[in-house]
This record gives C-alpha cells, sequence and structure tokens, in this order.
C-alpha cells in the first residue's frame, strides 16, 4: 500500500482531467491569445478569470501569471520601489521564497528587515505585530497566511488592516492557504498576494501568480517579449502584460484552469478534512509521537518528532518500508523551529488533502507505532 501524504509539498492527486489537458495542450498546434496568427482560446484569460473569482476580485486584470509562488514573491519584492533606509516587517513563520529575498534586499539596497517571533503553534501575535509597526514604520509588511510547518493559519484580515493602518504595503504569502481556506485581498485590504497552483488548487507544477492591488505600482523584475506593442523600449503599463514578459506556459496554465473548474464544482469539505486531520494528530499522540499541537484554524498539515529516531531516519524508513510519501527536515523555512523546538533537524511532517482516505489514515497510524516500538 503506497499512501501520499506530502501535499504541502505537491498535491497528488491532482483533480481528475489535469494530466489530459496539459498533455492536449502540448500535443496540439500551438496558440496564444495575442500572439499567434490565427485565433484559439484564451486560456490564460480564462485562468485569471477563475483566479479572479475564487479571491473575490474584481478586475481580473490584476493577476498576473507566473511560474510558482517564488516567482509571484521575488515580481513583488523586487518590483517595490524601495525608499532610502526602507524598512520591512516579516515573521520567523516564512519560508526561504520570502526570507531569501528580504536578505538580498538587505545586502543589495540596505533594506532593514526585522523579522518577529511566532508562537509555539507557528502564529504571529498581533499584538507584537502591531507594536513592530509602530517601532520601524516599515515600508512593507510580509506575512504567510498558514505555515507550512505546522498549519497555523494567520489572522490575514487582522494583520493586514493593522499594516494598512501603519501605512505599510502588504504583502500575503497565500501558498499554503489559497485553495483550502479563504484569501480575500480586496475584502481584506491586501495590497498583494502570491498564490502557487500546484498546492492546493490540485494544478500542476509551474503555475502560480500574484495579485496587485490597483494602487500598487511595482516596477517589472523580468522585461522581453510580450508580442504585443513590441515598438516600445519599455514594458507596456497594461496589466497583466507588463509583469509577463516571455512565452507563458499554456499547457500548464490550461491544467490549472481545469483545476479551477473542478474545485468550484466540488466544493472542499472542509470539516471532514479537519476532522481527518485531527484524527491523525490524536492517534500520533497516543503512538507516542511528539506533535506539534496546532488550534484550528489551521491547515491539513502536521508536525512532529520520535523519540530515539532522527527526522531523517524515520522519513527514510516511512518511505522505503512503508511506502508512506512524506517530508522530513526545515521545510525550507528555518527559522521556525527555533520556536517550536525542533531546530536544528526539523520535523517529519504529513499533510492531507480531500483526496486522503481514512484508510490511509489508518495506515500511517500503524507505520508511526512501530516506529515507535520498534518493530520495524
Amino acid at each position: 500500500m503506497q499512501v501520499y501524504v506530502n501535499n504541502a509539498a505537491t498535491s497528488w492527486p491532482k483533480a481528475p482531467q489535469v494530466g489530459e489537458m496539459v498533455a492536449s495542450y502540448v500535443s496540439g498546434v500551438p496558440h496564444h491569445a495575442g500572439r499567434s496568427g490565427f485565433s484559439g482560446p484564451d486560456i490564460a484569460g480564462e485562468c485569471r478569470k477563475l483566479l479572479a473569482n475564487l479571491l473575490q476580485v474584481k478586475d481580473a486584470t490584476r493577476i498576473v501569471l507566473g511560474s510558482n509562488a517564488t516567482h509571484a514573491l521575488n515580481i513583488a519584492l523586487h518590483g517595490i520601489h524601495w525608499q532610502s533606509g526602507a524598512a520591512v516587517i516579516t515573521t520567523a513563520a516564512e519560508h526561504n521564497s520570502v526570507l531569501r529575498p528580504l536578505h538580498y534586499l538587505g545586502k543589495t539596497k540596505g533594506v532593514d528587515v526585522h523579522i518577529l517571533p511566532v508562537d509555539k503553534q507557528g502564529r504571529v501575535n498581533p499584538e507584537e505585530w502591531e507594536t513592530a509597526l509602530a517601532k520601524y514604520k516599515p515600508q512593507v509588511a510580509v506575512f504567510t497566511h498558514a505555515s507550512n510547518v505546522t498549519g497555523a493559519v494567520n489572522d490575514a484580515a487582522l494583520l493586514g488592516r493593522l499594516a494598512k493602518q501603519a501605512g505599510a504595503v502588504t504583502l500575503l504569502d497565500a501558498s499554503q492557504s489559497l485553495g483550502i481556506v479563504p484569501v480575500l485581498p480586496e475584502v481584506w485590504g491586501i495590497d498583494l498576494v502570491a498564490f502557487t497552483g500546484h498546492k492546493y488548487l490540485l494544478g500542476p507544477s509551474g503555475t502560480g501568480g500574484l495579485y496587485i492591488a490597483p494602487e500598487v505600482d511595482l516596477e517589472p523584475v523580468w522585461v522581453g517579449g510580450t508580442g504585443v506593442q513590441s515598438d516600445l523600449d519599455e514594458m507596456p503599463v497594461t496589466m497583466p502584460i507588463r509583469y509577463e514578459a516571455g512565452t507563458p506556459n499554456d499547457p500548464a496554465i490550461a491544467g490549472l484552469s481545469t483545476a479551477l473548474k473542478w474545485s468550484a464544482e466540488h466544493v472542499l469539505n472542509v470539516s471532514a478534512l479537519q476532522s481527518k486531520t485531527e484524527r491523525l494528530a490524536s492517534g500520533l499522540v497516543t503512538a507516542g509521537a511528539d506533535v506539534i499541537i496546532v488550534e484550528p484554524p489551521r491547515t491539513p498539515v502536521i508536525s512532529f518528532t520520535l523519540k530515539n529516531w532522527t527526522v531523517e531516519d524515520a522519513g527514510e524508513v516511512l518511505q522505503k518500508s512503508f511506502e508512506i510519501v512524506c517530508r522530513t527536515g526545515l521545510h525550507c523555512a528555518p527559522l521556525i523551529h527555533t520556536y517550536l523546538g525542533t531546530a536544528p533537524a526539523g520535523t517529519i511532517r504529513l499533510s492531507l488533502s480531500q483526496f486522503t482516505t481514512d484508510e490511509d489514515i489508518d495506515y500511517c497510524l500503524k507505520a508511526i507505532n512501530a516506529l515507535t516500538h520498534e518493530t520495524v
């Protein structure tokens, strides 16, 4: 029996027909709306509209499509018109796709980066967030919506509102939340939202994007061909092509559209997935695992360690002896582990999806019981 519980890395299985749609675009005659010499479906425009509906965004052209959330975060962070002596606040729960661009900006542009602590569940304290806003007066406030290590969901509406009141541009990393919890930038007043298509949106790899509020002007990070307004020396000001230089990944975008349509027709049963997550977490505790306990709201991500096992060894046994596909280590979020008490090795992470069955959970618990009782 093989069990896949690594959905926080990339989802599997994908939504039905995603693979077929990608294959049909790869094998068919290439076309791209606005660039080809013959008409064809505007697959990017369709995908944008579907995403706008999910995000409850009025103007779909404010959604820039790209290859992943890291791509989107770099467009946002490097595209900011940074002021001299500018500050940015962020949290210790961030992924390296936020931390490394900020480190680079600190080295190259002198941006003063302030990283706020998180609690033992992985959330930032709103009072500490508000205090930091008043103290540092940041130009930008960037934070993850949901931790990829613990699954803890931050109150994005509150944190965003506090940052906007302090005059900061707000950037939300929704890599671990879009598709599984509401992400509502215009309702919450969030300026920028980065997301990926291959996790809880159930789309293929090589998809993602960035929502840019109308009042935010970013400098293009990538410049080049757009297929339109080719006589200009600089990137067009028209959205979204201002930030979409180069040939798009139409097969993957078509696959993402297929996944979005499927999800709209098959609404996620959040309570059922929450129940499965809690059952797995409770079972792991009973089995003797040291589980990071997370109160709702949360995503279906569980991190834990096992006594007498390194996380690497435990993960190897789970995958090779039990065929359980999971993840071990720091999960590209190195700073959070200091606050979770799991530094420097990190954790074993199991992450569910709507396709995870009760049998999958039972099998995972059986395997963990075997490890804790050393019966492998």
